[in-house]
């Protein structure tokens, strides 16, 4: 067993694996060798200097960067490890072998590695992509060797919205506690994370205002007050500084995801709670918000908004619409006389 200061080793079903520090890149040669000296005096050089020249003093400047501090609390850590594998696999590696074609069948071979989660392996590649798209920015790549590398994971709920079916038969049963949320989160467009933390002292005369979780609280939502979404805030008691709270009347802390998850499948409905942004964008254009007003309370693109308000609204209310102005117009336009032929 190696007695280096500051080496991690791991045990893991048998096999020994071997980091140049905890929570950093494992190494790669055999302990003991010459090899294995070298590799491990390279990597602590280049995480005191941040070698410029290499992926890992890359991974090093995007890590000190505003780009990824301005990252939330929780997409860190989400992806900590995965710039740790980034180091491990890639670090030694120069910059510039990124900027060569070949490098591409490097990254989707590791990629696929862990294929069989199809999302970690997305995550995975969008990392890496952000870490290259900041080499570009830098002038240190000249391009993102991940662009036009296709995901594993196809899903994309980005376009589902509950009807209101679906609310009912969830209402019928969750608890009430449980419906406020899912009701708020259909009526503003925010995601769990920020409906649960919303507090009475976001609501306004006119508007909700909050600075999104997302966004690492760079971007505020501003939903205008409205009538239903008013109507609800009436309804819901005032327990807590928090809008939303649970069966304990507290602040949600811990159950509100095993809750709302036991009472979609007991009514049989399979839709995420991130699919209330959608229904809430429905909701709002019916309303008569345009689609870039739409765009700027989502910070969606016009492009997505679009997309997604026509999935839904076109075949109905657009195609109704589009058929009584044409009405419209035909009803004022005068009949077109025969031209009168010479006698």
């Amino acid at each position: 067993m190696l007695d280096i200061k500051g080496v991690h080793i791991v045990t893991a079903k048998g096999r020994t694996y071997v980091y140049a520090w905890r929570g950093g890149p494992r190494l790669m040669s055999q302990p003991g060798t010459p090899e294995f000296v070298q590799e491990l005096a390279d990597l602590a050089a280049a995480r005191k200097t941040g070698d410029k020249t290499k992926i890992s003093g890359l991974v090093a400047s995007y890590k000190a960067s505003d780009d990824w501090k301005g990252l939330s609390d929780k997409t860190r850590k989400n992806w900590t490890p995965f710039l740790d594998r980034i180091q491990t696999k890639f670090g030694g590696l120069s910059i510039g072998a990124f900027d060569r074609p070949l490098i591409r069948v490097a990254i989707r071979k590791w990629r696929d590695e862990i294929k069989h989660t199809p999302r970690q392996a997305d995550m995975a590649l969008q990392v890496l992509s952000r870490v290259l798209s900041f080499g570009v920015a830098e002038g240190r790549l000249q391009a993102n060797a991940c662009t036009g590398i296709p995901r594993i994971y196809s899903s994309d709920r980005s376009e589902i919205i509950w009807t209101d079916e679906d609310m009912a038969a969830v209402a019928a049963k969750a608890s009430k506690e449980v419906m406020w949320a899912v009701r708020l989160a259909a009526l503003t467009g925010l995601r769990k994370s920020d409906v649960l933390r919303l507090s009475w002292t976001h609501v306004h005369a006119n508007s909700i205002e909050i600075r999104t979780g997302k966004s690492g609280e760079r971007k505020t939502a501003v939903i205008p007050l409205y009538a239903s979404l008013r109507a609800l805030l009436k309804e819901i008691p005032k327990r807590a500084t928090t809008i939303l709270t649970s069966t304990d009347r507290i602040s949600w802390k811990t159950g509100f995801d095993a809750s709302f998850i036991r009472a979609k499948n007991a009514a049989g409905v399979d839709k995420h709670f991130h699919d209330l942004r959608g229904t809430a964008a429905t909701k709002m254009f019916l309303a008569g918000l345009t689609i870039r007003e739409i765009a700027e309370i989502f910070t969606w693109s016009e492009d997505h908004v679009e997309r997604l308000i026509n999935v839904y609204v076109k075949k109905d209310e657009l195609l109704l619409d589009r058929i009584r102005r044409i009405d419209e117009l035909e009803s004022r336009t005068p009949p077109v006389k025969p031209a009168v032929k010479p006698s």
